[in-house]
């Protein structure tokens, strides 16, 4: 069990790290080849949010954790909104944004739904992961047209390049994947491992245990944006991971291994994630129009109390 808990914890630091370290010198790599500054853009918009949870979630499918895979999902959503965004909130009110509310957070509730359609009859076949995807290429489009600013707002993603030559960002984002593939398997070994040892399903230990290790860089980025003062930041940054994890990350183990989901997972968590989705999406609608424009402060105590009760209903294996 102790072995099982530190390959855990080290698999988590390590991924963190090196999803880092991979994204920003792949980036280097791209831009020093002339690679468009919006192809790179774009992708760093989509693997940003979601690298951690992509990586475990093909690694769990690929050595017949699926279940782990689908927690991981649905635990990081519930985590993103619930936790994370209950935490930002602690430290100051969150403005709403400009625009926010008439094209991410319609997506945001669009993918959930579909998620949900495609999750009811308990089955996540190698057609859903399909759809799934396609739905990423859709709202991809969508989150960019139209916009002016598109060219000059990627290219702020981009990395500052800092003159070294191409072969050693190449060498450290070969680095940085390995160490990110290992740190994967080494995460869901522990987890894995934790899940036998305690006898639980390894659905809850993707909820739970990975899904808050993979959310913490989502963490970390919204209270740091909020300190700063880049208030739009932190809930573009949480609307923008839900819709990466669903439309990006839980293809995975649909295409890599279809089969009959746990009943809870539909039943209990997907409806934890669409109800969380909703009423963050009333909060922005409501808050909205209010004086200061803005989600108050107070709203982070009961987010973070939900996601109490949420671990308490999973702790006690109730299928609410």
């Amino acid at each position: 069990m102790l072995l099982f808990s530190a390959a855990l914890i080290a698999g988590l630091i390590l991924l963190v790290v090196s999803s880092d370290k991979f994204i920003e010198h792949a980036a280097l790599v791209a831009e020093k080849l002339n690679v468009s500054p919006i192809i790179i853009g774009i992708t760093l918009v989509a693997l940003g949010t979601s690298a951690p949870e992509m990586v475990v979630s093909a690694i769990a499918a690929l050595d017949n954790a699926p279940e782990i895979a689908i927690g991981n999902v649905l635990g990081s959503n519930i985590a993103n909104i619930a936790l994370v965004f209950g935490v930002t909130l602690l430290f100051s009110a969150v403005p709403i944004a400009k625009g926010l509310s008439t094209k991410e957070v319609p997506l945001v509730i669009a993918i959930t739904l579909l998620t949900g359609a495609l999750l009811y009859d308990r089955q996540l076949s190698i057609f859903d992961g399909i759809i799934l995807i396609m739905a990423f290429i859709v709202i991809l489009t969508l989150l960019l047209r139209g916009n002016k600013n598109l060219e000059s707002e990627l290219a702020e993603e981009l990395p500052e390049d800092d003159g070294s030559p191409v072969t050693k960002s190449l060498i450290i984002a070969l680095i940085g994947l390995t160490v990110l593939i290992g740190s994967s398997k080494l995460l869901v070994w522990g987890a894995i491992g934790i899940a036998t040892a305690l006898g639980v399903s390894e659905l809850v230990i993707g909820l739970t245990i990975v899904a808050i290790g993979t959310s913490l860089p989502e963490l970390a980025a919204s209270v740091s944006s909020v300190r700063k003062g880049h208030h739009d930041i932190a809930i573009g940054n949480i609307l923008g991971s839900n819709i990466f994890n669903l439309a990006t990350v839980l293809p995975l183990p649909a295409l890599l291994a279809p089969g009959i989901i746990d009943e809870s997972a539909v039943s209990r968590d997907y409806l934890w994630v669409l109800s969380l989705t909703l009423i963050l999406a009333a909060a922005i609608y409501l808050f909205k129009k209010s004086k200061n424009g803005s989600i108050p402060r107070w709203m982070g105590i009961p987010l973070i109390g939900s996601y109490a009760l949420y671990l308490f209903i999973i702790s006690a294996g109730s299928t609410i």
